[in-house]
């Protein structure tokens, strides 16, 4: 009957999202490479076998890539989106000392677009190749009038696993034990609601050399972790640096002491000119400010922590006194 509206003239193209999976089949292929999942093709969700887990506990995370998103959009940077996207839940799985296994992630646009899509996608695939995680599965929602089209919208879900006895017991954390902190590669994914508001207020302040040194992916901490275990070092408690900066991050993991810290300089490029506008007390409680991850261990293990990976470095040390203090070398 003529006259009949087709979902695609509403602006959604199923067909084309169908073809789209076949695009991105080789990023999907290499996160299989230390693991696979298990079951017949064609299942609507994803299996995993965890019967080489003695007593597995599952361990999830989700999250986005935040206000960073809208200066990596408008900078063509959607590589980048991907890898924050992976590594904010990733590493959030790693702090129980667990074992990130399967990723999923949800992109929500106004229109399909192959291109940029495989882009975002292969950037979540670099990053799970690197640490071993399957991306198993995710949505592209196709949302005519309700995304705008120079939007995409990004949410990322971590599932993994840890043997019982081996998971990380903050309680453990007692005074004497050391902090110790491993450099982060940017500012990651936090605090740039803040950023924007720099830039928006003092245009010009950063050149383009100094804006994409800030906007550099977010580390994944894969490799400290396996340093750790390599080392035979089990922290007594872990923390991924996000938002709340140190003193959030690290106060959530003890009570009855606190840490008195002093970190190494920030060396980034930028970041003096973006800080020089920052209250100086609100910085420590926004950015991570050079320090992307931290270790808590026994006194007698902290050489050890700081040779797990790169970037190590004594930060301090728990103390009686509750809360974090925060002070940087050399001010």
């Amino acid at each position: 009957m003529a006259g009949k509206l087709t979902y695609q003239q509403a602006g959604v193209d199923t067909r084309r999202a169908a073809a789209l999976v076949g695009d991105i089949r080789d990023h999907v292929g290499r996160t299989q490479k230390q693991r696979q999942l298990m079951g017949a093709f064609g299942l609507f969700a994803a299996a995993y076998d965890l019967s080489d887990y003695r007593e597995p506990v599952i361990v999830t995370g989700c999250d986005g890539v935040g206000t960073k998103l809208e200066l990596l959009l408008a900078r063509d940077m959607l590589e980048t989106a991907g890898k924050d996207l992976v590594a904010m839940s990733v590493n959030d799985i790693l702090t129980t000392g667990g074992d990130p296994l399967l990723f999923l992630d949800y992109i929500g646009i106004a229109a399909l677009d192959e291109a940029r899509i495989t882009r975002l996608v292969g950037g979540m695939a670099d990053h799970l190749e690197a640490c071993g995680c399957i991306l198993a599965g995710g949505e592209t929602a196709e949302m005519p009038g309700i995304v705008p089209e120079d939007v995409v919208e990004l949410s990322g879900f971590c599932i993994g696993c840890v043997e019982k006895s081996e998971m990380i017991d903050p309680s453990t954390v007692g005074v004497g034990d050391v902090l110790v902190g491993y450099a982060s590669d940017s500012i990651h994914a936090n605090g740039f609601s803040l950023v924007r508001r720099v830039l928006a207020e003092f245009p010009g302040e950063l050149d383009d050399a100094e804006l994409e040194a800030l906007l550099r992916p977010t580390r994944l901490y894969h490799d400290v972790v396996a340093g750790l275990r390599a080392a035979s070092v089990r922290p007594k408690a872990m923390a991924h640096i996000t938002g709340g900066g140190l003193p959030e991050n690290l106060e959530r993991l003890f009570r009855g002491c606190g840490a008195d810290l002093e970190i190494p300089k920030w060396e980034l490029p930028g970041i003096d000119k973006l800080l020089a506008h920052v209250d100086s007390a609100d910085r420590f409680h926004t950015f991570n400010m050079g320090i992307g991850w931290v270790a808590i261990v026994a006194a007698e293990d902290a050489a050890k922590a700081v040779a797990a990976g790169p970037g190590g470095v004594v930060i301090g040390e728990m103390v009686p006194e509750e809360g974090v203090r925060v002070k940087v070398s050399g001010e």
